[in-house]
């Protein structure tokens, strides 16, 4: 048994510098540790993604607003973002794994909460819980992959695994919410993390090992309080300004976040012990792979939420079928995820990156052309799938490249950073290009609604195909062909925004991401 298998160990032993100093590979048990944090890993995906193919069921069900609507879809994600940085560093004092056992247990009482949902009010509440309690889970699993594997290319491998893991779980999110649409209500969905946390909350005092940094002193609640408004007032100005444009109102919650965002940084600063080290912002690897993670997961992100739309309401597929036909672009991404680390030994990551980036672009493009005609699905699961392949890579190479480049007693604050903004980018995709979709939507159907059409029917047609076929009885003959030509119309919009902006980020990864080496037993970042 090597020392990396033995996780019975005191952990105030298991200081940052032995672990740096035991060169040696990680065995069988942390090896099927690696396989119970991907239980949590999947199920973290499967919530961002869970609800796409279940929107129309639940606006039928729930009634909810348009802006009620993208709440349900994005609280999740925001929540995550908010919160990320405190988890993360207090996983580091608390304990990692003790964290990831608290937060399941919460992640699971949420679920049912949600499950249960009686209103749209209950489902956003509820969802913003299941934000808060995915939180502390997501830092804790990448943290405990830098505990149990020291050699550098197992901790790559492990990081892909993970994003493959993490991605895995949002493609099959659709899939998942067809399948139980078939047979239950929208609500079932949720039931699914009960009993995977039982089985996490089982095994992990036995597979995983506890982790506390030693040095790390106490969680200082100023910051944790400038962290949330510094970060929730921005991310919702940028989420109204999408959604209803420049205004007085999303530009101050903008400002006032930018405020306390410069007053969170200062006091980082002046702390011995911080609750996020902006240090780490000045190692370039550190702060280009954040970028591309963020921007790269806006563009997926919306795009996977306007890709199930079509399915189920331009292409007319059932849940389950629709859900079926996310699994093309789901095989493309586990491709990525575990083969780019396994190029970067020979390619520099910088240039693998820029490379399968180059490749999403092509699909943004396919899709940015699509129109109703037969040959539609094709294009979008073609498109999607070149899309997909994209964030296999981004998550599994950007991951390790930002975690990679943290001291180890730092790794749960570079993992919450990791991960807030890849949730972030996910919640800003959805609000973003959902919300740029829309208004292509509704300013094409403006002058196509008949003026005999009730009151009630024209609100509905105007706001967004959905809630257009939500519509009883049925609409005029051709009014609903017209909702889906402006649907497609919105979705290439939004589709040819996402190229444009991951044709950048393929440049800047190929020239700002050059000097990082290939990944080797032996290399540090720099």
């Amino acid at each position: 048994m090597t020392s990396r298998d033995n996780f019975d160990l005191p952990l105030s032993k298991a200081t940052a510098e032995e672990a740096a100093s035991s060169a040696t590979t990680a065995g069988a048990r942390a090896w099927f540790g690696l396989a119970l944090l991907a239980l949590p890993t999947i199920l973290l995906g499967l919530d961002l993604t869970l609800l796409h193919l279940a929107l129309p069921a639940l606006a039928a069900d729930l009634q909810p607003s348009s802006t009620q609507a993208l709440w349900i879809m994005d609280a999740y994600g925001f929540m995550i973002a908010g919160f990320l940085i405190t988890m993360g560093t207090l996983g580091d004092r608390i304990g990692r794994r003790k964290l990831l056992m608290m937060g399941a247990a919460a992640f699971a009482v949420a679920s049912v909460f949600a499950a249960f949902s009686t209103s749209a009010v209950m489902l956003i509440a509820a969802r913003a819980l299941l934000g808060m309690a995915a939180a502390t889970l997501m830092p804790s699993t990448l943290a405990l992959i830098t505990n149990m594997f020291v050699d550098p290319r197992q901790r790559a491998l492990g990081f892909g695994i993970w994003a493959t893991m993490f991605a895995l779980g949002m493609a099959l999110g659709p899939v998942v919410g067809g399948v139980v649409l078939e047979r239950f209500w929208w609500g079932a969905a949720f039931l699914v993390a009960v009993p995977v946390i039982g089985l996490l909350l089982l095994l992990a005092p036995m597979l995983l090992p506890e982790y506390r940094a030693p040095q790390a002193g106490r969680l200082d609640l100023a910051s944790v309080g400038l962290s949330l408004a510094a970060m929730l007032p921005m991310v919702y100005g940028i989420k109204q300004i999408a959604k209803d444009g420049i205004g007085l109102h999303p530009s101050g919650a903008i400002a006032m976040g930018l405020v306390f965002a410069v007053l969170f940084v200062r006091r980082q600063r002046s702390l011995a012990d911080p609750l996020l080290d902006v240090s780490l912002f000045a190692n370039r690897a550190f702060s280009v792979a954040l970028i591309v993670l963020l921007f790269g997961l806006v563009a997926v992100g919306g795009t996977m939420l306007l890709v199930t739309q079509y399915l189920q309401l331009v292409a007319g597929f059932s849940p389950r079928v629709a859900g079926f036909w996310m699994g093309p672009p789901a095989l493309a991404m586990v491709a990525a995820g575990v083969t780019a680390p396994l190029i970067a030994r020979h390619v520099r990551p910088g240039f693998v990156v820029a490379g399968a980036l180059g490749l999403s672009v092509i699909g943004y493009l396919m899709l940015a052309h699509l129109d109703g005609g037969a040959s539609g699905v094709t294009i979008v699961v073609a498109g999607f799938s070149l899309a997909y392949l994209g964030l296999g890579t981004i998550a599994a190479l950007g991951t390790d490249l930002v975690v990679g480049s943290a001291p180890a007693d730092k790794a749960g604050s570079a993992s919450a950073m990791s991960e807030t903004v890849q949730d972030l980018g996910v919640s800003l995709g959805i609000a973003v290009l959902g919300s740029l979709a829309t208004a292509v939507y509704r300013r094409t159907m403006l002058d196509r609604i008949p003026e005999g059409l009730g009151y009630e029917t024209r609100e509905a047609v105007a706001d967004s195909l959905w809630a257009a076929t939500a519509v009883a009885p049925p609409l005029p003959a051709g009014l609903l062909e017209e909702a889906q030509a402006a649907f497609t119309a919105g979705f290439s919009a939004a589709a040819m925004f996402s190229a444009a902006s991951v044709t950048a980020l393929a440049l800047l990864a190929a020239v700002s991401l050059r000097h990082v080496g290939v990944i080797d037993a032996g290399e540090q970042r720099q």
